[in-house]
C-alpha cells in the first residue's frame, strides 16, 4: 500500500536562491531507498514546499524519481493558496513520475469545511493519482473534523489521510474514532514524530517521519516494533529518540532536522529566509541528541 509503513520525509536542499541541490538530494533519497522506507514523502513540510517554485518543486520531483529509479515510490506536496495552481502542481507531480499526492488546505484568508471540501475535489479529479489529505494545523490552522474527512473519503481517488499524532494515552480512541467513520480501505497514518510510535501502536498503518528523511535506519527499528505491537521494544527505542523529540518540540523539527542534517555532513543548506539557523548553543544540544540515537 502507498499510504503505509514509513514514509521519509526529506529536507530539500536548496540554496539562497531556492535553487534546489539535487545532488545532497540525492543523498537523503540513497539512504531511505537503501534503508527501505516504504515510500518517499518529497516537497512536505520539512521538504520546505512552501518555499519554492513551481519549476523548482518539479526539479525536485524528477530528481527523485531518477534517483530511486521506481524502488521506492514518491508522494509528492502540491498544497498551494490558489486551488488552480495546486492542480498545476499535482499536474505536475504526475509528469514528473510521483506515485501519490500530498494535499494540504494552505491558506491566507480563513477556509471553511466548504471551501476545503472543494478545493480538495477540484486537485484530486485534475489526476489519476491517489491523493492523502494533509492535515497539519499547525501551519494551515485548519482542522479536518471527522465529518468533512468522511465527505471527502467518498471522492474518487482521495485515500488516505496524514493525521496529527496524539500523545500515547488519547490516541486508542482517536484513532478509533477515525476508524468507524472512514471506509475500511481507508488509509491513517499519522505525523508528529515524538507521538507517533503511540499512534502505530493504536492502529495506525503509516508514520509520516520526519526522522526518517534524515535517519531512516533507526526509525525502521522503532517502526517495526510498534507495528509488531511490541510494547516494551517501542518503548525502549524510543527512548534513544526523546532527546530529538524534545527539541522537535521545542525548536521545531524543521529547525532541528537542517541543523542535523549539517552536523552529519549530509548536507550543507540551512533553513530558507525569513527561518534562521539554530543558534550554536542549540546545535550542540542537536549534536548531542544524535550521539544517543548512534547508540541504537
Amino acid at each position: 500500500m502507498l499510504f503505509g509503513g514509513l514514509s521519509a520525509f526529506p529536507i530539500t536542499p536548496a540554496d539562497p536562491n531556492g535553487r534546489v541541490n539535487v545532488d545532497e538530494l540525492a543523498v537523503l533519497l540513497r539512504r531511505a531507498g537503501e534503508a527501505g522506507v516504504a515510500s518517499v514523502g518529497l516537497l512536505g513540510s520539512t521538504g520546505s514546499y512552501m518555499y519554492l517554485t513551481r519549476s523548482e518543486r518539479r526539479r525536485a520531483i524528477e530528481a527523485a524519481v531518477d534517483c530511486l529509479g521506481g524502488g521506492t515510490p514518491v508522494i509528492a506536496s502540491i498544497g498551494a493558496l490558489r486551488t488552480d495552481d495546486a492542480i498545476a502542481l499535482a499536474r505536475d507531480a504526475q509528469a514528473g513520475g510521483a506515485a501519490g499526492l500530498l494535499l494540504a488546505p494552505v491558506s491566507y484568508t480563513p477556509l471553511n469545511d466548504e471551501e476545503v471540501f472543494q478545493h480538495f475535489a477540484a486537485v484530486a479529479g485534475a489526476t489519476g493519482l491517489p491523493l492523502c489529505i494533509y492535515d497539519n494545523p499547525g501551519t494551515t490552522h485548519f482542522s479536518f473534523g471527522i465529518e468533512l474527512l468522511t465527505r471527502l473519503a467518498g471522492l474518487p481517488n482521495i485515500v488516505a489521510v496524514k493525521s496529527p499524532a496524539l500523545p500515547a494515552p488519547d490516541m486508542p480512541a482517536r484513532h478509533q474514532a477515525l476508524r468507524s467513520a472512514l471506509p475500511d480501505d481507508f488509509a491513517i497514518g499519522y505525523a508528529g514524530d515524538w507521538n507517533v510510535p503511540g499512534a502505530i501502536l493504536a492502529g495506525g498503518l503509516c508514520w509520516y517521519s520526519v526522522v526518517a528523511g534524515l535517519m531512516p535506519v533507526p526509525a525502521l527499528k522503532l517502526m517495526k516494533a510498534a507495528q509488531a505491537g511490541n510494547v516494551a521494544e517501542t518503548e525502549r527505542i524510543n527512548r534513544h529518540f526523546e532527546p530529538l523529540w524534545a527539541l522537535f518540540r521545542e525548536l521545531s523539527s524543521y529547525r532541528v532536522i537542517h541543523a542535523a542534517a549539517n552536523i552529519l555532513g549530509l548536507s550543507s543548506a540551512v533553513p530558507p529566509q525569513p527561518i534562521l539557523p539554530l543558534a550554536p548553543d542549540d546545535r550542540v544540544r542537536v549534536e548531542a541528541a544524535l550521539g544517543v540515537m548512534a547508540s541504537l
